[in-house]
């Protein structure tokens, strides 16, 4: 999930690692930022996929779910500061789950300890309702 400089460089870094995944980032970093910290790191552009439709954490999730259901990804790596991981579980868990995608969190380390637990609260609400809804 996008969001911060931080987290591309650290999903640009994943990239190299596993050459075989495309990458998604979500309403992240400007498109030309992302794709320079991409291109530096020596990443195919081929393999980027940058989306900036999200507008928040449970969007990010929502507008993504979609895509990866067309593309038949069952299995996601979630890339996401340490801080953020609790949340982005919640709602992963809820979003993706629904469709049988798994999630498998990968924590970036920040110097930000930790989130109010009431946005992991709301955010899983705010998903069970677009599971309902629809939107």
């Amino acid at each position: 999930m996008g969001g911060s400089p931080t987290r591309e460089k650290f999903a640009a870094q994943f990239a190299l690692q596993h050459p075989q995944l495309p990458i998604f980032v979500s309403s992240g970093s400007p498109e030309e930022y992302a794709e320079y910290v991409f291109e530096q790191a020596g990443v195919k552009r081929d393999r980027i996929h940058l989306d900036y439709r999200a507008v928040d954490t449970v969007t990010n999730f929502t507008v993504m779910v979609t895509e990866l259901q067309k593309r038949k990804i069952t299995d996601v790596y979630v890339l996401t500061s340490e801080f953020h991981m609790p949340r982005a579980l919640v709602i992963g868990k809820i979003i993706l789950g629904s469709r049988g995608i798994e999630m498998h969190p990968i924590s970036i380390p920040s110097s930000i300890k930790s989130e109010d637990p009431a946005k992991s609260l709301r955010d899983g609400l705010r998903s069970v309702v677009w599971l309902v809804t629809g939107s």
